[in-house]
């Protein structure tokens, strides 16, 4: 009788933490994301007026195509012959990884198979910033850098290297959002030991910068 009893206090117990949030883990699958629409969008000149950093952001998610279209923009390969890609790399490392931080989890964008990779079953958004609206935001991009792409490099020119190459990453993002209609803002203030843990990085992965991305809260 003691057993049961403590097996269904047990129960109770978890059904209130896994209805409260406290437990989130869930199973994701690969996404395969759709190929990059490359009709329609603002003239570059009115992209440029209108890019801007946004701090205010519906919940509203951002379909598929939306996504697919914006991380071809941000680092998809368009030249297929070569894999070059959509923002320059030193030395054509490529170092730059881009997670995903979704309500259903974090993914990794895979430019050659155009594929999010699931990584984690957790809502890890509030973990990519110090800023409030990071948590009820669609989407938050996490930049690392892979450090054992860049070995034959110094450590401060590694350093120069990934945050030049995530700059331009970040930015094609600005553009694509304002060609777009979306909001968006890169940010630095990141915990990045807890996110790292949470993301179970490597030692040889750095985060650098967090993007934020969703439709102008009303």
């Amino acid at each position: 009788m003691k057993n049961k009893l403590t097996l269904a206090v047990c129960s109770v117990v978890i059904v209130l933490f896994s209805s409260s949030g406290i437990i989130s883990a869930q199973e994701i699958k690969p996404v395969k994301l759709l190929a990059a629409q490359m009709e329609g969008g603002k003239p570059l000149m009115q992209v440029l007026q209108d890019r801007k950093s946004t701090r205010e952001f519906s919940s509203k998610e951002l379909p598929l195509q939306v996504i697919s279209n914006m991380l071809w923009a941000a680092c998809g390969i368009n030249r297929l012959d070569s894999g070059h890609r959509t923002t320059p790399s030193a030395m054509n490392m490529q170092e730059i990884d881009i997670y995903l931080a979704k309500a259903d989890g974090l993914y990794l964008f895979d430019a050659k198979q155009n594929m999010l990779l699931p990584v984690a079953g957790e809502d890890m958004r509030a973990l990519t910033g110090k800023q409030l609206f990071v948590q009820d935001a669609p989407l938050n991009l996490i930049y690392v850098a892979d450090l054992s792409k860049m070995s034959k490099l110094s450590a401060a020119d590694a350093d120069f290297y990934a945050a030049t190459d995530t700059g331009f990453i970040s930015q094609n993002v600005y553009l694509f959002c304002a060609s777009s209609g979306l909001a968006t803002v890169v940010r630095g203030m990141i915990d990045r030991p807890a996110l790292a843990k949470a993301m179970k990085l490597r030692p040889h992965q750095k985060i650098i910068l967090a993007q934020t991305i969703g439709y102008p809260r009303d």
